[in-house]
This record gives structure tokens, sequence and C-alpha cells, in this order.
């Protein structure tokens, strides 16, 4: 079966979540991953929810995906993950896109919540996804080690490349250990990295940096992986140059996939 592929919202920051939506349906995309941008958290309502999902919907377009990020510092860090969660299945959004945690302080009570948030994610339909973001989820051993540490069938990785560059500055490429992290891949950013003086940029076009995007998907698919993937970062300093990367990026990962 082959992957889908589906576009974040982040590339379209600067514009309402309309407009943004309309660009990327124009641009070929059925699936879309609603960001920050978007403006839904846990104090979201249901209603901001509905009419997200309805906004997209009449441009052809389903959420599948939905930015979180756990509240540690907060006694009630369970509750509104719960609502998270909630938020997602308003959507219909199979996918909670997790970005970990980055003090080593909240590291085990982060596997606790997740340990707890998976159940009630998988009985709500929807499937939580760490992605590569510092912290606990730093490198390739990291993400394994949390994923095995979590151990649900409803929480997994998201393998993100360029974040494997830019969290490490360089020092992991994602192709070097993604034979065995594939197996627990249950998506996949598309986003590329470079090095500038040492400093990591992600916000590149894919295929304009050190991501080597046939090995990755080519690995990924050899090790069980079928999707979905998104597209989260382009170049472009005005909304036309993004327009035209967001559609020259599908158009490149979608000629990889064709081969696989």
């Amino acid at each position: 079966m082959k992957p889908t592929l589906g576009c974040t919202t982040r590339p379209f920051g600067k514009v309402g979540f309309v407009e943004a939506f309309e660009r990327i349906a124009a641009a070929g995309f059925s699936e879309v991953a609603v960001f920050a941008n978007v403006g839904i958290d846990s104090a979201s309502s249901d209603e901001h929810a509905t009419e997200v999902k309805a906004a997209a919907e009449d441009l052809g377009l389903r959420v599948s995906m939905l930015l979180a990020r756990a509240e540690l510092d907060t006694r009630d860090a369970m509750t509104k993950y719960r609502r998270l969660i909630d938020r997602a299945a308003v959507l219909g959004a199979s996918w909670l896109l997790d970005l970990g945690a980055g003090n080593p302080d909240d590291f085990d009570r982060y596997v606790e919540l997740m340990k707890n948030a998976a159940p009630y994610a998988q009985d709500a339909g929807v499937r939580i996804s760490a992605k590569p973001h510092g912290g606990i989820t730093r490198t390739s051993e990291d993400l394994l080690s949390l994923n095995a540490r979590v151990g649900h069938p409803s929480y997994g990785i998201c393998f993100d490349p360029g974040n494997i560059i830019y969290y490490t500055r360089g020092a992991e490429r994602p192709e070097t250990n993604l034979a065995e992290v594939a197996p627990a891949v249950t998506t996949c950013i598309i986003k590329d990295c470079v090095l500038r003086d040492g400093e990591p940029d992600v916000m590149i076009t894919p295929g304009e940096g050190l991501v080597d995007f046939d090995t990755v998907l080519g690995v990924l698919a050899r090790g069980g992986f079928r999707g979905p993937l998104y597209l989260e970062c382009v170049g472009g300093a005005t909304v036309e140059e993004v327009d035209a990367n967001v559609r020259k990026t599908r158009e490149m990962i979608e000629g990889v996939l064709a081969t696989l």
C-alpha cells in the first residue's frame, strides 16, 4: 500500500487557518496536520475544533493529525492531555504528534503520563506518535528507549529526519540507525536540515539539505512503514514562495514513494 502524504499547517503560519487549508488543498494534498497556528490545544472548545474540521472538509481535506505537547508543569497534566485527545477525536484525527519532554526532571513524569494517556487515546480511536524534539526524544536511541518504556500499541515513533540532525547538531544522521527504528515508526515528518557554521536550520525546502530522502523512505518501507507522512517545513520568505516550495516538495516525495 502506498503511504499517504499530507501537509502540516506550519508552512502557512503567517495566514489564517482557512487560507492555509485553501493553499494546502491547492497544492494537491488531501490530508492536513493541524499545528499551533490553528489554535487547538487543551483549552480549546469542541466548537472551535468542529469549525476547523468543517473548514478543512469544505476544501476536500481531512484533518488526520493534531500537534500535541504535554503540559508537565501543571498538576492536571493528565486531564489536559486527555482534552487534547478529545479535541483530536472531534477533528476526526487519527494521530496526536507529541513533542516529548525537554527537561530531564520531567522525563519519568512524561513516561507515566504517556502510559496513562495511550489507553485513553486507544479508546478514542487516536494514536500518539512522538517525534525527535530534543530532551527525551533527542536521538534514535532515545526514541526507541522511550517507546519501549511506554509499551503500548497506541504509542509509537514519528520519524523526523531533519530534527535528528537539528537536535544532535549533526552528530547523528537520520540514516544511521534507521533500520533499528523503522519497525516502531508509525508516522513520518518530511523535513530537511542544514548546518551553517555548526548551527542547524530546518527552515529549508526538503532536498536542499543533508537528509537523503531516498534512503530514509526506502529504509522505512523495508521496515514495514506504510505511512502517513506529513510535510512540515519549507523555505520561502513570502507565501507565494512557500506555495511553490510546498508543491515542489510534494512532487519530489511522491516521486520517491512511487519507486518504493
